[in-house]
């Protein structure tokens, strides 16, 4: 810190390196957006009640109350404030210095000072890690004086002295006496506000003084210490152990992940007006996947993050989810790349999917997607839970019961303020972390700590060799299924999907053959001799009996019956097969007619006509108009990939050639100001005179303004400014010596004003 001080914040801003002023801008970003003019427009921004509340929600609890002790000792030095703290005075002033560095508190020539309005903030709301001891009187009373008014209580006003600091330091006096001597006193509050141990502060209401807050408190400004950051309870757990099950939840993302995009791909879910998604088709896709709504709704927004799904135009003409172009090159690379692509999304990503399923305050249920469904502090909160998970320690899980509330616990120290949903959000995140692989039995995974730490690539490295390798067969068996005994190529899976039928799915997926099946596998092109071929290709076992006599069957009788455009018309060589199904007891809907032995015609379509011949046992395709077969294979339908999202090294480049514009504009804007000729007229713009204001209300100076009323009329006045927020100039004018409110776009010059001349 400074040994000899500043005159004012924006002094204390220019004489900054450009190194120290770019770390302020990123801590603070908000104060780069628009790049401000110079130092003094700068330090009017940092002085604004909105980018006070995004920096004090940033602070630990810690640093929360060093600021708050820099609040009740006023005009100080840092070790008496360090002295104030309840907390090692090694840790103390770090923190002092860290408040410094994001413009918080800056350094005056008497001692650090905090921004006008952090004392409002600090006590407003009720905000954790906050004494809410009033700043002490100018000059302070003595401290062996207030020791002893402490002594001279009787036991009720003490106790009733104690009461009113433990809830908040502030009361109403009721009937009480406020000009009373303390031998007249009647009552435990006369006695405390004869004392000066009260302080009327107007409107029947007393507070407790600074300096007797302290007293009560042993010097401090907390009766607890403020730097012992809680400890996760932790068990002992195998790291081996926490990497395979870790590695299992990864594979399983990536390929639940691929398999429902592949299901939409062909038959996606319509978009909802409001961006979102389905309530049945969320429900859809978690029976599919074998998984319960909650994390499928993490895979689908996480999909739609790493920009695997988006929104696009399905094959009816509407708006419906598909995946992206980018889908196919995604699913050709190894399951170490994919899984890297996901987490990555996920952590940098604000959405909040364990809110899918809950209602908002009007009752309404929130659906996975809507884009409503976003919070600010969620990336924060992501990344602070794995760093406290990465902090316990290689085979260190967190603590069955206990473990999830000392979490909580050292995340609200780290953040105290915000937000107030941060036992919810903590919660979530580790879920979260254990669905997509980057936690196992309460633990961080040993390839997840690289991605902690920036480095994605290494995590995947890591991952890789713990996952299985892809398998390019299967296991045949005579009960017309198909055993895969470990994940299957993508490409052979896709295909066996085809042919067969998905029943269970685990270690070991289990495929059935039907004649279902196989005839959705002739529909798309393929022939009997090709599926033989490919059943003995991928098969480690002979083809049973029974399979191949149902690929056989299925093909003879598959075709036999032809529909074509009437509305609709069937058509068969064998007589037989049509006078089967014109006979059939459930034929009677489907409105059909004999018009020669191997034509019947229907007035149903064919959409409608050719399903319910299926269920009729029939085996039908469709015949194009030139007499030949339309193979019906679906079609894969995609939508456009949405703009990449930048790389952590990109977006660092791209953050550091910002702040580096931002710190070459302020110090151009510094050097012109230092060149201009200073003339105490001259018109201000709106952004000089909040500049020149919030200096004055720093160094509590009273300035000479000049005023512009409703009616066009200029005047100047003295005032003294108090505050300055949403435009507005709150100060006192000595021409009526009263607090008033000036429209800052209406002030002209500000100009400093001598002592003796504000008093006259």
């Amino acid at each position: 810190m400074s040994e000899t001080g500043y005159r004012s914040l924006a002094d204390q801003l220019r004489a900054w390196s450009d190194e120290r002023l770019s770390r302020l801008l990123v801590a603070r970003p908000d104060l780069a957006t628009p790049a401000p003019h110079d130092s003094s427009q700068l330090a009017s921004r940092a002085a604004t009640r909105s980018s006070l509340l995004r920096t004090l929600d940033q602070l630990s609890r810690l640093e929360l109350c060093v600021l708050d002790a820099l609040v009740v000792a006023g005009q100080t030095t840092p070790d008496e404030v360090a002295s104030l703290v309840h907390a090692d005075p090694a840790r103390a002033r770090p923190a002092l210095e860290h408040l410094v560095d994001v413009a918080l508190v800056w350094e005056s020539t008497s001692g650090p000072r905090p921004l006008t309005g952090v004392a409002d903030l600090l006590t407003s709301g009720g905000d954790v890690g906050v004494s809410g001891l009033r700043p002490r009187s100018q000059p302070a009373p003595d401290p062996a004086a207030v020791a002893s008014h402490l002594a001279a209580l009787s036991p009720a006003a003490r106790a009733m002295l104690d009461h009113v600091a433990a809830q908040g330091g502030e009361a109403t006096t009721g009937a009480a006496r406020h000009t009373v001597l303390p031998e007249d006193a009647t009552t435990p509050a006369e006695e405390l506000l004869s004392r000066r141990l009260l302080v009327a502060r107007g409107g029947g209401t007393v507070v407790v003084p600074g300096e007797v807050g302290l007293a009560l408190r042993g010097g401090r400004t907390t009766t607890e210490p403020v730097d012992a950051v809680p400890e996760l309870v932790t068990s002992e757990r195998d790291q081996a152990l926490v990497d395979r099950t870790a590695a299992g939840a990864a594979f399983d993302a990536v390929r639940r992940t691929e398999l429902l995009l592949d299901a939409w791909g062909t038959r996606p879910p319509s978009a909802l007006r409001s961006g979102g998604l389905g309530v049945r088709d969320l429900r859809a896709a978690a029976l599919l996947l074998h998984v319960d709504e909650a994390t499928t709704a993490l895979l689908v927004e996480t999909a739609v993050a790493a920009g695997l799904l988006a929104t696009g135009v399905g094959a009816d003409g509407a708006p419906a989810w598909l995946p992206s172009d980018d889908y196919d090159a995604w699913a050709a690379r190894p399951a170490a790349d994919r899984w890297r692509r996901l987490v990555t999304a996920w952590l940098d990503s604000p959405r909040l999917p364990g809110m899918v399923g809950s209602r908002d305050t009007a009752g309404k249920a929130w659906n996975a997607l809507s884009p409503d469904l976003s919070g600010v502090h969620v990336v924060e909160t992501r990344r602070m839970t794995l760093e406290a998970l990465a902090s316990a320690g290689p085979g260190r899980v967190l603590a069955s019961g206990t473990g999830p509330p000392s979490l909580h616990a050292r995340l609200s120290w780290l953040r105290p303020r915000r937000p107030r949903t941060r036992t919810e959000q903590v919660g979530w995140v580790v879920a979260e972390a254990a669905a997509l692989g980057l936690t196992g039995l309460g633990g961080l995974a040993g390839f997840a700590r690289p991605l902690v730490a920036d480095e994605p690539d290494r995590a995947a490295a890591e991952l890789a060799p713990l996952l299985p390798e892809p398998l390019d067969h299967v296991l045949l068996q005579a009960d017309l299924t198909a055993v895969a005994p470990g994940p299957l190529e993508s490409a052979l899976a896709r295909r066996l999907q085809v042919v067969a039928d998905v029943e269970s799915r685990g270690g070991a997926t289990v495929y059935r053959f039907t004649p279902g099946s196989v005839r959705r596998a002739l529909d798309t092109g393929w022939t009997a001799v090709e599926l033989h071929d490919f059943l003995g290709s991928v098969s480690r076992t002979p083809v049973p009996q029974p399979l191949t006599y149902l690929v056989d069957d299925t093909a003879r009788t598959f075709g036999s019956v032809r529909v074509g455009h009437a509305e609709a018309f069937l058509r068969a060589d064998d007589e037989t097969a049509l006078s089967e199904i014109l006979g059939h007891p459930q034929a009677a809907g489907l409105e059909l007619r004999r018009l020669a032995p191997t034509v019947l015609v229907s007035t149903l379509p064919i959409d409608l006509l050719l399903p319910r011949l299926r269920e009729l046992g029939a085996a039908p395709v469709v015949e194009a108009p030139d007499g030949t077969v339309h193979v019906a294979r679906p079609d894969q339908l995609r939508a456009r990939t949405p703009r990449e999202r930048r790389s952590p090294g990109q977006r660092d480049a791209r953050e550091g050639a910002r702040v580096a514009a931002v710190v070459t504009a302020v110090r151009s804007g510094d050097r012109a100001t230092s060149t201009r000729l200073q003339a105490p007229a001259s018109a201000l713009t709106p952004s000089g005179s909040l500049a020149a204001l919030r200096e004055a209300v720093e160094l509590g100076l009273s300035v000479l303004i000049g005023y512009v009323d409703n009616h066009g009329t200029r005047t100047e006045r003295i005032v003294d400014p108090l505050a300055v927020e949403g435009g507005q100039l709150t100060a006192r004018d000595h021409r009526v010596d009263d607090v008033r409110t000036f429209a800052v776009h209406r002030i002209t010059t500000v100009k400093p004003v001598e002592p003796g001349a504000a008093g006259s």
